[in-house]
């Protein structure tokens, strides 16, 4: 039979290191830059955010279609004259899921 420690010689349960607390969606690069742009604006085209972020149309598409899945965007499609226009925006848990990614690098950086 082996003796068990007292509990004020048990080690303390060690804590988890922060990098478990990052946004697995949001890690990824291309959703990463996409939302860095768009906490820092209410909205933004498509056309404007491709350019700013300096990815393709197919990319940038396949990569709101993940943000706007974990209701991190919202996607809005209207017309303008005859042409059509998308914007995008971050929702309310999309920029609480973008703080909290950013203060869980700081806190990983020593920041």
């Amino acid at each position: 039979m082996s003796k068990q420690p007292a509990p004020e010689e048990q080690p303390a349960p060690q804590e988890q290191h922060p990098r478990h607390e990052l946004s697995e969606v949001l890690h990824q690069p291309v959703r990463f830059s996409i939302a860095a742009a768009l906490a820092k604006t209410e909205t933004m085209d498509f056309k404007d955010l491709r350019n700013t972020i300096q990815v393709s149309d197919s990319v940038l598409s396949k990569q709101l279609s993940t943000l706007e899945k974990a209701g991190f965007v919202e996607i809005k499609k209207a017309f303008v004259g005859k042409f059509p226009r998308t914007s995008v925006r971050l929702t309310a848990v999309g920029h609480q899921a973008w703080e909290h990614h950013m203060a869980t690098l700081r806190l990983i950086a020593g920041g």
